[in-house]
């Protein structure tokens, strides 16, 4: 009687588990497309994507999202031909689609494929699936889902193998020259320049890669003391020299350095963190949340961003390789102390302008235009790598902090970083005066 008494309540549990409509709830929820997000941001963590290849990854798999969404969404626009290149949906049948659910399975399907290795989404696509049934989601609508979000995610696929990204896989090496202040690699791996040909990627909302130029550097100068250069480079090592706690914990919260290589004595091993387009998809999902965003609103908000960092590494690329400007820890190594490091590691690729200052501040921008900015939310993405986190008070102060902490890190010029934010602010108000994402507001902005 025992046995019989207690199957009868596990099947009680169960039916009420999979109440009719409990699965719309589920789907519907804006914290599983963070979860989801977070989740490629994983799977791009652990295969060590250097920075603009991250920024891929989320573009397109946010942008198949985002499609999905918007046709089931009366309230925003599809991107076709926002984005000029980019061809309408073919018609589709969408009878018994669920589409926060298809957005998702879009999301997971192309961020997958764009990502590589293949199967890095299928345990989690499996989870969400057995969760949406669980919930009482009907076979017909799982299967109606899955087919639309097959279809949109085929059609962005097809669309973005004519990004350029296949033919520079096999572009030239770049080539490193002997002239005085020009790049060279650096300590400790002494990597070569990564990504040389990124500049002719396909931007999707700027009309070409120098749409938006910065100014050239000032001009290498190591005879006058007084010269602007000489005066930036010794600026780098004197802020290095005496860092206060804070700029140590900014140098290390922004740092985003995908792949460090640690060398101690004979040993060489990496570390690994989410790199700045990581970063910045993290914050997207914390300030989602602390401005109580809905699905729709939240899936708008990280395609939007992840739109802006994509072309702003294009746009940074195209200076990055054009002015080929040699970085601190060189000039101070050959002219100054040989001995010096900079307090974080430098990386593979021309000083001028900052990659994080120009990509942040273009993600600033964005997210400014759909949440204000001034909404402070306190950002924990890094707790997992252990280090404490900050408290922002907006957007544009977050990109701010993340561009001088380039400074307190050694890594680059003040220079560097002040023309990098001009560049980044130039292509994210571009990004949002070119992409009408909500039909009831051109500002896109969400009160609260």
């Amino acid at each position: 009687m025992r046995i019989l008494i207690s199957a009868a309540c596990m099947m009680i549990l169960i039916t009420s588990c999979r109440r009719p409509g409990d699965y719309k709830k589920y789907t519907s929820d804006p914290l599983l497309y963070c979860k989801t997000v977070k989740q490629l941001n994983n799977v791009v963590l652990e295969n060590n994507f250097p920075p603009m290849i991250a920024s891929r990854n989320y573009a397109y798999a946010n942008i198949a999202a985002y499609e999905v969404m918007a046709a089931g969404d009366t309230r925003f626009n599809s991107l076709a031909g926002q984005i000029k290149h980019l061809p309408p949906l073919p018609h589709y049948d969408t009878v018994n689609v669920n589409f926060p659910f298809a957005s998702i399975l879009a999301f997971c399907k192309v961020g997958e494929a764009v990502t590589f290795p293949e199967g890095s989404m299928q345990d989690y696509v499996a989870q969400l699936k057995h969760s949406a049934d669980t919930a009482g989601m009907p076979e017909k609508v799982m299967e109606a889902s899955q087919r639309f979000a097959d279809s949109v995610s085929a059609h962005i696929m097809r669309w973005s193998k004519g990004d350029n990204y296949a033919r520079t896989r096999s572009a030239s090496k770049f080539m490193v020259s002997d002239e005085e202040g020009r790049w060279i690699p650096t300590p400790p791996a002494y990597t070569q320049a990564i990504e040389p040909h990124w500049m002719e990627i396909r931007p999707l909302v700027l009309d070409s890669c120098s749409q938006f130029r910065c100014p050239p550097p000032p001009s290498y100068d190591m005879k006058k003391h007084d010269a602007d250069f000489y005066r930036a480079m010794m600026e780098v090592k004197t802020i290095g020299d005496s860092l206060n706690d804070e700029q140590r914990h900014i140098a290390d919260f922004w740092d985003d350095n995908p792949f460090k290589l640690n060398v101690q004595g004979h040993m060489m091993f990496a570390t690994k963190k989410f790199s700045p387009a990581g970063h910045w998809m993290n914050i997207v999902g914390i300030a989602s949340e602390k401005a109580k965003a809905d699905f729709s609103t939240t899936v708008c908000a990280y395609t939007g961003t992840a739109i802006a960092l994509f072309d702003g590494f294009i746009g940074c690329w195209d200076e990055k390789y054009r002015s080929n400007f040699v970085r601190p820890e060189t000039v101070i190594n050959k002219y100054v102390d040989p001995m010096w490091r900079p307090y974080i590691q430098t990386p593979p690729f021309p000083s001028y302008p900052s990659g994080h200052s120009v990509i942040s501040n273009a993600a600033a921008e964005v997210m400014s235009s759909i949440y204000g900015d001034n909404l402070s939310f306190k950002d924990t993405s890094l707790l997992e790598f252990g280090i404490v986190s900050r408290n922002i008070e907006s957007f544009r102060k977050a990109a701010q902090e993340a561009s001088i902490s380039r400074v307190y890190g050694g890594i680059h010029y003040r220079f560097d970083t002040e023309k990098g934010n001009e560049l980044g602010q130039h292509i994210g108000s571009y990004v949002v005066q070119r992409l009408k994402m909500r039909k009831d507001n051109t500002a896109q902005q969400v009160h609260h």
